[in-house]
């Protein structure tokens, strides 16, 4: 398997952070987002890796090139000109992957010890196009699955704001909150239409129509998304937590 690493983003909820870094560079108990998820990666076998930058660009670079990660084959997907979001990221990457084997697409900012080993097996049993890591939590916005784990649609529940892939099941559908992990095939590259800046959860919606997009559901392992600049401290118990597993 291989990997990519979502480092491009602004980190403006992590103000001041982030005032004169990439969100990927915040240190945490001394080693930052970005070497914390690349020896993840690395634990779970992965050595091919991809990693997008755009804020602070050329301080992501000078990093890697400073760093020496064993066997690992690093390489940047430069959005210094315009920040794509994730799907757009994924299309710019393209080139930049290996044409045979799954790629595992992961936010830098999640802090989890969920083995990905086993999501790649989840994933090749399903025979699934793309494979989204799933939690059963509190917030406003969720993804909707049928009991085949299939995505059916996405449902802001603050607003009401809906987006259907499957209208005869969405009504009976399951919520649930994505993690920001991901796996999906190499030909799902081929079937993205969109230009541009595009979210790559406007993709899973589109192509779930007619391709099977799953669920793994994920309630068991250690798991946060670093959002917003109060959640440091929080952030700081679980990393001890982790380093110690």
């Amino acid at each position: 398997m291989q990997a990519m690493i979502f480092a491009a983003g602004l980190g403006t909820r992590l103000q001041p952070l982030t005032n004169d870094k990439p969100k990927a560079l915040v240190e945490i108990n001394g080693k930052t987002l970005l070497e914390r998820c690349i020896v993840n990666l690395q634990m779970h076998g992965i050595q091919k890796i991809i990693v997008n930058v755009h804020h602070f660009s050329e301080q992501i670079i000078a990093l890697l090139e400073e760093r020496t990660f064993s066997g690992l084959d690093i390489q940047i997907s430069d959005e210094s000109e315009m920040l794509l979001d994730t799907g757009g990221g994924v299309l710019k990457a393209a080139p930049l992957f290996d044409s045979q084997q799954p790629i595992l697409l992961l936010n830098v900012d999640v802090l989890t010890n969920l083995s990905f080993r086993e999501l790649r097996s989840y994933h090749q049993r399903e025979k699934a196009l793309a494979t989204l890591v799933v939690r059963r939590r509190d917030t406003s916005r969720y993804l909707l699955f049928d009991n085949n784990r299939q995505l059916t649609g996405w449902k802001n529940y603050k607003t009401g704001a809906t987006k259907i892939s499957k209208p005869n099941e969405f009504e009976q559908s399951s919520p649930n909150a994505f993690s920001g992990i991901q796996i999906i095939q190499p030909e799902l590259l081929n079937l993205i239409e969109e230009k541009g800046k595009f979210s790559i959860i406007d993709l899973y919606l589109r192509l779930a129509k007619s391709n099977s997009i799953k669920a793994f559901i994920d309630d068991h392992s250690i798991w946060m998304d670093l959002g917003k600049y109060e959640q440091m401290n929080e952030a700081e118990q679980l990393v001890k937590q982790l380093d110690l597993k």
